[in-house]
């Protein structure tokens, strides 16, 4: 019995991968994220990262004006060697094509990056993440962990443009009232009856 050759974007090539390259490299796994240069895949999700997703994602399309879309899933382009994807983000409207065939959006395009923190991914949520995002200059980003049972805590943070850094602005634990980047009311306890 042979072994199957290994496919070709398991050996980055000199310099490591580019944001580019994540349109380019045929089958790679869904959710594949660049991070410093370094593919990652994602694990598979818990229950508590879909419920806290979908929750959050309902309640800001019914907030959002619409100069605003919010999407699922769709990878960020930061910098050359950086396309994370956020669970969730916020993009200007006219970031988002007729043909809807975008396969990422610039960061100058989106106004919130949002993660929900899961175990094997914990590290990238809490600190690298957030700090690529904010030297991108994203406005605003979440932090989202699983509280008592399935009660989301959601960390607010808005961008310092001195420095290039998140300052928190607020934990929120059954309720998520905020007046950036829109005005947002979210009853986090509406998880419960998802």
């Amino acid at each position: 019995m042979t072994a199957e050759p290994l496919p070709a974007w398991a050996f980055p090539p000199k310099g490591g991968f580019t944001a580019d390259d994540l349109d380019r490299i045929p089958d790679l796994p869904p959710h594949t994220e660049l991070i410093d240069g370094s593919l990652v895949f994602v694990s598979p999700q818990k229950y508590f990262h879909m419920l806290a997703v979908d929750l959050l994602s309902t309640f800001l399309r019914q907030a959002a004006p619409a100069k605003f879309r919010v999407l699922r899933e769709m990878t960020v382009v930061l910098n050359r060697t950086n396309r994370p994807e956020p669970d969730i983000s916020i993009v200007r409207a006219e970031a988002v094509s007729e043909a809807a065939d975008e396969t990422g959006y610039q960061a100058a395009d989106v106004v919130l990056a949002v993660e929900v923190v899961s175990p094997e991914s914990a590290e990238r949520d809490r600190k690298r993440k957030p700090q690529l995002y904010a030297e991108a200059g994203i406005p605003h980003f979440w932090r989202v962990e699983k509280g008592e049972g399935r009660q989301p805590v959601v960390y607010v943070y808005e961008l310092d443009t001195m420095t290039q850094t998140y300052v928190p602005s607020g934990i929120h634990h059954e309720r998520l009232k905020v007046p950036v980047p829109f005005t947002i009311d979210i009853d986090l306890t509406e998880i419960d009856r998802l």
